[in-house]
């Protein structure tokens, strides 16, 4: 770096540490909050918990707002995953509290497609990480395991693989709901049906060749999954 440019470089240093002395703001700007973040409780609300992968972790700051002052809202500071990282984890995100509705979903990560080495590839070069019939089983576990903590329950039916989604084929998620469907019907677990939300208006909420949203739709399903926990919260306890 010649003189001159250095002197140039150190003056301009100099003139945004000054900046930030004299405006404090500037160095001190608030972190946006993320789905990740404690949140404080109020214990007067019903506490609800979203267990979900990345389109959950969408969804979970609107539906946060959405439901401000009616209910406490937490998820695990991670991706669930697949069934088999649930199974695993399922006793640490429940933690000890008591929960009053618990709103899950898993299937985009069990439905994917592997190689030995656990990365993501086309259909024909690997094999889907939790087989379909593996995959009912695990719900069916995953389910006994949700209904000993007494909350209402409601699953939410895994969203599209749209055409040109890496590692994924078309038309499985159906094929994976309606094998978690056969579980929840038998356990009598309410189903929050984002998939049929989503095929009409995909388009207009998806990104392009991926299964993940757009800010504007992760909000739309946010309208859904707050929708189907009021209506958990509203409906009165079954008598022992």
């Amino acid at each position: 770096m010649s003189r001159s440019r250095k002197s140039v470089f150190v003056s301009l240093l100099v003139l945004f540490l000054f900046a930030l002395i004299a405006n404090p703001v500037l160095a001190q700007q608030p972190k946006p909050p993320g789905p990740f973040d404690p949140i404080e409780e109020d214990p007067s609300l019903p506490r609800v918990l979203l267990l979900g992968d990345s389109i959950s972790i969408g969804y979970t700051l609107p539906t946060r707002k959405q439901l401000e002052g009616e209910v406490n809202l937490l998820r695990p500071p991670a991706n669930c995953g697949p069934t088999t990282r649930g199974l695993e984890s399922l006793d640490q995100w429940l933690g000890e509290g008591e929960w009053d509705v618990i709103h899950f979903n898993f299937g985009l990560h069990d439905l994917k497609y592997i190689n030995e080495s656990g990365g993501l590839v086309a259909a024909s070069e690997g094999v889907q990480q939790v087989p379909i019939d593996q995959y009912e089983e695990n719900m069916e576990r995953i389910v006994l395991r949700l209904k000993e903590t007494g909350a209402a329950l409601i699953f939410a039916t895994t969203t599209p693989v749209p055409e040109g989604s890496a590692g994924r084929v078309v038309g499985d998620s159906a094929k994976y709901n309606e094998a978690a469907l056969r579980v929840m019907k038998e356990h009598e677990v309410a189903v929050d049906d984002l998939y049929s939300y989503c095929m009409p208006r995909l388009e207009e909420i998806q990104r392009e060749a991926n299964v993940h949203f757009s800010p504007e739709g992760s909000a739309k399903l946010a309208e859904q999954v707050a929708e189907h926990i009021r209506k958990a919260l509203e409906e009165p306890e079954e008598e022992e």
